[in-house]
């Protein structure tokens, strides 16, 4: 089977706690509707391949890489030390402000 129509459920939650995503987002970003989502995540009904792809394909678009054993991760370019510099950047401004 192609692995762009490969997502569980707890592979779904952990790429959006990874991303800080609310099930409104990615139905937003994958263009499907939040109950497709809360169907896959619930385990309600069998979700169909191209919901599975376009959920699959807002996370790689936002970072998310599904490794081998099949967990998330967020990706990280070279020299991108992350969001923590993001955030201290941006209290710095505010500070200023």
């Amino acid at each position: 089977m192609d692995s762009r129509n490969l997502l569980s459920a707890d592979q779904s939650r952990a790429a959006r706690a990874l991303l800080n995503w609310s099930r409104v987002r990615l139905a937003a970003r994958a263009n499907l509707s939040e109950m497709a989502i809360s169907d896959l995540e619930n385990g309600f009904r069998k979700p169909r391949p191209h919901n599975i792809a376009a959920m699959r394909k807002a996370f790689e678009d936002a970072g998310i890489i599904f490794t081998v054993e099949g967990t998330p991760s967020l990706a990280r370019s070279e020299g991108d030390i992350g969001l923590a510099t993001d955030n201290r950047q941006w209290r710095r401004r505010q500070r200023k402000a």
